[in-house]
């Protein structure tokens, strides 16, 4: 998700965004954590962010999860409820 040209990535304990700034990006990045840590939803935030900005992306995904990036999702009961619990809105994919 894009916020005045920055990649948003997250919330910080002040309700504050935590941003990635594009141009600070490099060629390779790697994304590591526990199982449920969030990954799998920090590298499709940053795929959408980095194509809406025009940069080309590739994902490698041994293990699958992000293989229906291509196809638009629908909120299930747990992540509404979850995204009403930290009082997030979507702010994300819009298809034009």
């Amino acid at each position: 998700m894009l916020e005045n040209g920055k990649i948003w990535v997250g919330v910080n304990e002040e309700k504050e965004h935590i941003v990635m700034f594009p141009q600070m990006a490099n060629r390779h990045g790697l994304i590591a954590g526990a199982t449920g840590t969030g990954k799998t939803v920090t590298l499709k935030v940053m795929a959408e962010a980095f194509s809406e900005l025009g940069v080309p992306v590739f994902l490698a995904d041994v293990k699958g999860d992000i293989s229906g990036l291509m196809h638009a999702g629908e909120d299930s009961a747990d992540l509404q409820e979850r995204k009403n619990r930290f009082g997030l809105t979507d702010a994300g994919f819009v298809q034009k």
